[in-house]
């Protein structure tokens, strides 16, 4: 089953529809989706683009990961002379 409360299920029964929202287009999302994803107006999510097509909207900036990826590494490799600093 669902382990994760926050995880949504691919469901046939809600279809969003794309609508002219002043001059852009838009998606508006049930509030039940809104409600459940914990989401506020002005929140942002980013647009992941996965193998075969498809869109996954998170709100962690894939950007943000990939540095963070990156200072772990440097982190890693260099925990003395960052230990040494921080004396």
């Amino acid at each position: 089953m669902n382990e994760n409360p926050k995880e949504l299920k691919p469901d046939s029964s809600v279809v969003l529809q794309v609508r002219k929202i002043g001059n852009s287009i838009g998606l508006i999302l049930p509030k039940e989706m809104v409600a459940r994803l914990n989401l506020k107006e002005g929140d942002k999510l980013f647009p992941v683009e996965q193998p075969g097509g498809s869109i996954v909207l998170t709100p962690h900036d894939p950007d943000f990961e990939r540095a963070m990826t990156v200072a772990r590494r440097g982190m890693k490799r260099y925990h003395n002379a960052l230990a040494e600093l921080a004396k």
